[in-house]
């Protein structure tokens, strides 16, 4: 490891990749975790693009409340495919390098749709919001024009709140070790690579980070808080049951989501225990993709009947190629 540590510098004394420890242990473990985190990777690839079949196909499903949905799908299949590759080929790899720009790309690609997610969370629960507590007006303000300008919205916003870090992170200089202890460039690690002070980018990133996870958070409970009261309010024990019902899915992501990326991220300069940090980021990185479509496809009944009509015409497609090459 010295060895390939020096060969990574050049004249000028900066780095030119990194080495992604990943989880160091004995190979038979290494090639054990490839083949739990291949399958729950590919699981979560075709629970995410079920949602999206299932929201194109049916004319049902066609209103603000799934468009986002499938979104928001389709963003948990970028999110996860922003780190996973690279750890699987690391695990089964000798060298477990990343190149400088590959890592920065990496971070700002991983961490941006991190923030497309607060953004999307917190737009869904918004639409929960009107749905419920606004529903004479719900048609007159969530059009679907206005519904794909806030997806348009989540979308940009996530990939410009990372410029700030970004921008000052490539700007950090790396001239001695360039072994990380995890399996993504994470901030803190990289800035603890910096063989310059960095209190100032720790300060600046650790505000920026806590701005859109408080925020958004404080937005989606509040939200939540006025659904509550306008829920208590119905007279009937079965309409509270459909109004908590539309609502359950939504905040049991939000909880999964929230309470593994605040653990990490409100402040980026505190990673002394990798262990634990490695598991944090593991956990939003990968377990919580796997789970959405879980958690959304038992929990909604429209959801469940579009994805039978997609697997009967997947099935009867199956059969009719096999039976016009017999």
């Amino acid at each position: 490891m010295p060895m390939r540590t020096l060969a990574t510098t050049n004249l000028s004394g900066s780095v030119n990749e990194f080495i992604l420890l990943g989880f160091p242990c004995r190979r038979e473990i290494q090639i054990l975790l490839f083949v739990v985190f291949s399958l729950i990777y590919l699981l979560t690839l075709m629970g995410n693009t079920s949602i999206i079949c299932a929201v194109w196909s049916s004319r049902k499903l066609h209103t603000p409340m799934y468009i986002l949905l499938a979104n928001f799908s389709f963003l948990e299949i970028c999110y996860v495919s922003s780190d996973v590759p690279k750890m699987l080929a690391n695990l089964i790899s000798q060298t477990k390098s990343i190149s400088y720009a590959g890592c920065l790309l990496q971070f700002y690609f991983f961490f941006s749709m991190c923030a497309a997610e607060c953004l999307f969370l917190l737009v869904m629960s918004f639409d929960r919001f009107l749905a419920i507590c606004r529903p004479l007006h719900y048609p007159t303000i969530m059009t679907y024009r206005f519904c794909a300008q806030l997806v348009i919205f989540c979308w940009v916003g996530g990939f410009l709140w990372l410029l700030t870090p970004l921008t000052l992170i490539s700007q950090m200089p790396f001239c001695g070790p360039n072994t990380i202890d995890h399996f993504l460039c994470d901030l803190a690690p990289l800035l603890a690579l910096s063989c310059a002070p960095v209190s100032g980018i720790t300060l600046t990133c650790g505000i920026i980070s806590s701005l859109i996870i408080f925020l958004t958070l404080l937005y989606i409970l509040g939200t939540y808080c006025c659904v509550l009261s306008t829920v208590l309010q119905v007279p009937t024990g079965l309409g509270r049951h459909k109004a908590f019902s539309t609502c359950a899915s939504h905040l049991a992501v939000v909880s999964l989501f929230y309470g593994s990326v605040m653990v990490m991220y409100v402040s980026p300069g505190s990673g002394d225990y990798h262990g634990m940090q490695k598991f944090v980021t593991l956990f939003y990185a990968l377990a919580t993709p796997f789970f959405n479509p879980i958690i959304y496809n038992f929990r909604n009944k429209d959801m469940k009947e579009a994805l039978k009509k997609v697997m009967y015409v997947l099935l009867w497609k199956i059969c009719k190629g096999s039976n016009s090459q017999i």
